[in-house]
């Protein structure tokens, strides 16, 4: 009984090893069973991923998976490394595709209306280029416009200014007996923008600047340079506002002499209170005042009087 008491305990921690042992395999399988069951999810999402790879690189490049392994596969060089090593090596090939999608992202979006706008631009550029065409074209033509006025004005002031330099030489010495006076250019290389200098110099004196003169002497002058330009350029009709005011009467009647000389071409209308410039004049018109204080415009033809007095 004893032996068989024995036996049976034994036979008992066997079977109770047995029944760890089972637990533990057990265990061991569920472990293995949940290790292939991750290894065959990460298996078919890799060939998920690999078949869109290659879809996506047959429909945007055009390439095959063959193509791909055979020109681009982990054997073949790297292509556009910055730093000499064309070896593949995923660290670095994920730190460039890292800079690479950085610098696409700070690109921004693709615009699907690029195109249509490129060729609006276009042809907005093209207008522009025309129309800049254009504008060059007119000015070109205008410049010459220019230049031609430019020397028609420089003929047309060169001719006057001699008529009138010439005509000041006459002119001159009748209101300055004995004197002389010319006309001279400042700028005579630029006609455009020179000024006309007048040097006078009367009978013993050695004045040549108007400023030294006296203020008869300068009237004097000035109408001279007026005459002489009436004579050079006639106008029908001038009008002279007391210009002999400040004259005395030897040079009042040089100036009534240049006078008469003027009104054989041009009709005269002279603003006076000189008697002697009255004398000469063929209508007088001034301004009187009535018994009623009324101011009233009284015109006297002196002319007709003088021929039917005569």
């Amino acid at each position: 009984v004893a032996a068989a008491e024995a036996e049976r305990q034994q036979a008992e921690a066997a079977v109770g090893s047995l029944r760890t042992r089972e637990t533990e395999l057990r265990e061991r399988v569920g472990q293995m069973t949940d290790t292939v069951h991750s290894i065959e999810m990460h298996i078919y999402e890799r060939n998920l991923q690999r078949g869109q790879l290659v879809s996506r690189a047959q429909e945007d490049l055009g390439l095959s998976e063959e193509i791909l392994l055979a020109e681009y596969g982990p054997d073949q060089p790297v292509p556009g490394a910055e730093d000499g090593n064309h070896e593949f090596v995923r660290a670095d090939q994920e730190k460039r595709l890292a800079q690479a999608t950085k610098q696409l992202d700070q690109l921004g979006r693709v615009n699907p209306l690029a195109l249509e706008e490129f060729e609006a631009l276009e042809q907005r550029h093209q207008f522009l280029v025309e129309q800049l065409e254009d504008v060059q074209s007119s000015k070109k033509d205008l410049l010459a416009i220019v230049d031609d006025i430019d020397n028609t004005m420089r003929d047309v002031f060169l001719e006057a200014f001699h008529d009138t330099a010439a005509a000041f030489d006459d002119v001159f010495p009748v209101l300055f007996p004995g004197g002389a006076g010319s006309l001279s250019l400042t700028d005579p290389e630029s006609l455009l923008t020179t000024g006309v200098e007048v040097a006078v110099r009367p009978r013993g004196k050695k004045i040549e600047r108007l400023s030294l003169l006296s203020g008869g002497e300068r009237s004097l002058a000035a109408v001279a340079l007026l005459i002489a330009i009436f004579i050079a350029r006639p106008s029908p009709f001038y009008i002279l506002d007391e210009v002999e005011a400040a004259l005395d009467d030897a040079n009042l009647g040089r100036l009534i002499d240049v006078m008469e000389r003027l009104r054989n071409d041009s009709q005269l209308i002279v603003i006076t209170h000189q008697k002697r410039t009255m004398e000469i004049a063929d209508a007088l018109y001034g301004v009187s005042m009535r018994d009623d204080g009324v101011s009233a415009v009284v015109g006297q033809r002196v002319r007709d009087e003088i021929r039917q007095a005569s």
